[in-house]
């Protein structure tokens, strides 16, 4: 355990391994989302559920031995519906795992030239902060929205769901288990959270509140235990031998690949930067040492990923839960992929663990980041509307990169026309030009 330097980080095995558990049960869903979502693309969805495993195990380890921090990876939600609807949907699922590969390769070659380290610390301190806060707030909507406490309208975009119903209901009476549980200090407070809310749910359904249906399934398994799927039919091998060139123009293949490149980016860093600076990793500087590393294993992952036949891999947002939770080093991410790694086997029973029960530790994760807010300097209107766009951004907009994009362009914008030039950096205007390509081309 020296490897890991847990008291230097003030931490020990047991709150390691619970942040571990926690953070896999609150990202868990992965496992039954991505295979979904992939297999709309055409692509078998019990091989995409064992690339989705491995995927995640292969990333988290590369975070835990280069970088020793708590942060958990796996294919991303968002890059993974734009593989599947926007790209295979026009060119085959094949082209979109040959993109996202090569996109990989290009992250790990900019790794070691330090182009992804200069972009996390260009981004000042304040911003850094507000991004914090912003993923705090997606984080809840997630939840939120997955329990079914909001949903569309049509006149409103969003309302409050029907609270009767047994998700909301089930939500909110996890999330007050967990505020009790918070309140006295109870290790694993969010985890049980999540036991415990889903142990209802059981209930629910054996005494019929709970009607499964096609679109809710039961939530007792059928099987425990079940033989992981071959990947044999989608792997990058097999698209590589598929692929058909010639259904593609080389600049429509181009924009494919700068798409996956600027939304894995930028979603990286600011997840990074908002778990990091919940976790006291980030310096008075506000730099996060290792970053390079951190970054590195973010690449080697996708590049993985894409081996194995799967979308994007990324640092997930819920590593935050394990970071409120006390995860501190590499052992944290170690936990999870050994869990992820046991998924294999067991998957019905980890699939069959719905969003309802995850959703209460989404929420209260959402308020521990928000608590940031406060370090944030609002006298400055130069530093407050930058930080308060990239906050409301997020979860209006669902998405940490398009926050990131208001809040750089709005920072630099306001610096320069009430001249403070001297405030931004060089690489702070390149990216707010980049930005800016990005939001009117």
């Amino acid at each position: 355990m020296n490897f890991f330097k847990l008291k230097e980080n003030n931490t020990n095995v047991l709150t390691e391994i619970y942040a571990g558990v926690t953070t896999f049960m609150t990202m868990a869903y992965i496992l039954a989302v991505n295979p979904d979502i992939l297999g709309g693309a055409g692509m078998n969805s019990s091989a995409v559920f064992t690339a989705t495993v491995l995927a995640a195990v292969v990333g988290t380890l590369c975070m835990a031995f280069f970088a020793n921090y708590p942060f958990v990876l796996a294919p991303s939600m968002g890059l993974n519906a734009y593989f599947a609807y926007t790209v295979a949907k026009e060119y085959g699922w094949e082209i979109a795992l040959c993109a996202v590969f090569i996109e990989g390769i290009i992250f790990i070659l900019i790794s070691f030239v330090n182009v992804r380290e200069a972009i996390f610390n260009a981004i000042p301190k304040n911003l850094k902060i507000s991004v914090s806060v912003g993923i705090g707030l997606f984080i809840t909507f997630i939840g939120l929205k997955n329990s079914g406490i909001v949903v569309a309208d049509e006149s409103t975009f969003i309302t409050a769901g029907d609270i009767g119903e047994v998700a909301p209901c089930l939500t909110i009476i996890g999330v007050i288990i967990i505020g009790v549980m918070s309140y006295y200090k109870v290790k694993g407070a969010l985890l049980w959270g999540i036991l415990i809310t889903y142990a209802m749910g059981i209930g629910c359904e054996l005494i019929g509140w709970y009607q499964p249906s096609p679109y809710t399934p039961s939530l007792i398994p059928e099987s425990i235990v079940s033989l992981p799927p071959s990947i044999t039919d989608i792997n990058i091998f097999t698209a590589f031998e598929s692929i058909d060139f010639g259904e593609i123009q080389f600049f429509d293949f181009i924009v494919v690949l700068c798409s996956f490149l600027f939304v894995d980016m930028f979603d990286t860093i600011a997840t990074l930067i908002g778990v990091s600076e919940k976790a006291g990793f980030v310096d008075k500087d506000g730099r996060l040492p290792k970053l390079k590393p951190a970054l590195l294993a973010d690449a080697v992952g996708t590049v993985a990923g894409a081996v194995l036949g799967t979308s994007t891999t990324t640092t997930f947002v819920e590593s935050a839960s394990g970071v409120a939770q006390g995860g501190r080093t590499g052992l944290t991410a170690i936990t999870a992929a050994g869990l992820f790694f046991v998924s294999l086997f067991f998957s019905p029973v980890f699939i069959a663990i719905p969003s309802f029960a995850t959703a209460p530790a989404l929420i209260v994760v959402g308020l521990f980041m928000a608590d940031s807010i406060v370090k944030i300097d609002f006298s400055d209107f130069t530093e407050a509307i930058p930080a308060f766009l990239s906050m409301v951004m997020m979860p209006f907009t669902y998405s940490i990169a398009e926050g990131l994009v208001f809040g750089v362009l709005s920072y630099v914008i306001l610096k320069l026309l009430t001249g403070r030039k001297k405030d931004v950096n060089i690489v702070m205007c390149v990216i707010a030009f980049i930005f800016f390509i990005k939001l009117f081309v």
